[in-house]
């Protein structure tokens, strides 16, 4: 519980600091979990690492190349599921901040999201995305990287945030 409160009391502080869940900006399996920009790191969990890993097994199948995981592309995901925790719901609220971002920091030139609520396991929720038209179109994107954040509220519900992104 001290974990949480602590990830939460970061996140919110990060969240303050700085619809369709995609925009365009202007201008097989993967072995490493992390890509570090500007010295951020994320500890991904095992259901993050499953949900990078499915996703990619998913895009491998399509013949589309996997996508590399950022960790400050996961930072931002985990941002956003306190923000969903503290609502009490599932959103896409303040994507244009979270897009606009990422697009100035990471010089994204795309930028989508998946968000989901409940599922037990990463298997569940990436195929909940996949039956759904505009969530799998992410997946299938034109997209070189995304993040990931599974964080459970205290109820011990998962809230998931996937952010997909083209450099």
């Amino acid at each position: 519980m001290l974990k949480i409160t602590l990830k939460f009391a970061f996140s919110f502080l990060f969240f303050l600091s700085m619809s369709s869940c995609s925009t365009e900006g202007e201008n097989g399996e993967t072995e490493v979990i992390e890509e570090i920009s500007e010295e951020k790191k994320f500890d991904y969990s095992e259901i993050e690492k499953d949900i990078l890993k499915l996703v990619n097994e998913y895009r491998t199948e399509l013949e589309l190349q996997p996508l590399k995981p950022i960790a400050e592309i996961s930072l931002e995901a985990e941002s956003h599921n306190f923000y969903m925790i503290e609502q009490g719901e599932v959103s896409h609220d303040n994507f244009a901040a979270r897009s606009e971002y990422l697009v100035n920091n990471l010089k994204a030139k795309a930028v989508s999201e998946n968000v989901a609520y409940g599922y037990r396991s990463a298997d569940a929720v990436v195929k909940a995305w996949l039956s759904s038209e505009g969530h799998r179109e992410n997946i299938e994107g034109d997209y070189s990287h995304f993040g990931i954040s599974v964080v459970d509220d205290e109820e011990g519900s998962n809230y998931f945030t996937n952010i997909f992104l083209r450099k």
